[in-house]
């Protein structure tokens, strides 16, 4: 399960915004928000261009807290 506050705790000590994050994806800010909210899923493509791009030090804490 997505865990949203670890991620936006997450982006703002980066100094970054959900719309930075879409920018990044290439996709809209509303496509984010469902993706966050698990209306739809993340691509692996997507998980890992966040955790690379973002320098995220623990994504199973994000992607896959329980």
């Amino acid at each position: 399960m997505f865990n949203e506050k670890v991620f936006r705790e997450t982006l703002e000590e980066k100094g970054k915004t959900l719309q930075d994050v879409a920018n990044v994806l290439n996709i809209n800010l509303s496509t984010l928000y469902r993706k966050m909210k698990g209306v739809s899923d993340f691509y692996r493509s997507e998980m890992d261009t966040i955790i690379k791009e973002f320098d995220i030090k623990d994504p199973e804490s994000i992607f896959f807290a329980s």
